[in-house]
């Protein structure tokens, strides 16, 4: 029997408000189930819309702020939706499926997504868990918060990285792991802290990710900047002598 996707009878909360509607793209196989949710997040003040297979949303995650993901759709498996998108974007995915055992948690996390809620749910927990994931991956600090290391500078503010003047590219998490190694500076931060930090991930065995994204830093800033302590983890660096 198919569950309700959220009980959307639950008083809404305050309206979402920003500069412009965040665009929420909903993935979901049922377009009877999407229809209401798609109504009472545009009550709150999104711009969302719907896909009803993994390969539209494969195609349209570019175009959103936040991704609902199904797991259950017609034409691809939801966690292969999920490496996919996570495969060459940022974009931030909730996980909201009838899959509820700790191993389908565990491998929707594992394939990406920033965080995995159960269907049927209530609308206040859908709304609270995207202003959650909201704020992780989109920060608001203040511009008090900008660090300089030497000819480094990076404004969390407006998540911009800059060396020697110029505009370094990062991805999401690329910045995320030097904001946190340049808050810390001199300490030698563990790889499992690092995984905590950036990507809310306290479970998963050792693995290259870390490690990689350091490397792909290391490439855009220069080799000196991230010191690897072996057997430990990272430290912000210096430039070049």
């Amino acid at each position: 029997m198919n569950r309700p996707a959220a009980q959307l009878l639950d008083p809404p909360p305050a309206p979402h408000r920003g500069a412009r509607a965040l665009r929420v793209l909903l993935v979901e196989g049922d377009p009877r189930a999407a229809a209401p949710l798609l109504q009472a997040l545009a009550r709150q003040g999104y711009a969302a819309r719907s896909v009803t297979t993994g390969a539209a949303a494969l195609r349209d995650h570019p175009t959103a702020d936040l991704v609902l993901l199904d797991l259950d759709l017609p034409d691809l498996d939801g966690l292969e939706v999920c490496r996919g998108i996570r495969a060459v974007s940022d974009t931030p995915i909730i996980t909201v499926t009838a899959r509820s055992s700790e191993l389908d948690r565990v491998l929707g996390l594992q394939a990406g997504s920033d965080d995995y809620l159960v269907k049927p749910y209530g609308f206040r927990e859908l709304l609270a868990r995207m202003d959650a994931v909201l704020r992780r991956t989109h920060p608001h600090p203040s511009p008090r918060s900008v660090l300089t290391h030497g000819p480094l500078r990076i404004d969390p503010g407006a998540r911009l990285t800059t060396l020697h003047g110029t505009r370094i590219d990062l991805t999401r998490k690329e910045f995320d792991l030097l904001h946190l190694l340049a808050t810390h500076p001199g300490t030698v931060l563990p790889r499992p802290q690092i995984m905590a930090r950036v990507w809310s991930d306290t479970w998963s065995p050792r693995g290259r990710t870390v490690d990689t994204h350091v490397s792909t830093l290391r490439a855009k800033l220069g080799p000196t900047w991230i010191i690897t302590i072996r057997g430990i983890g990272f430290r912000l660096g210096h430039p070049a002598p």
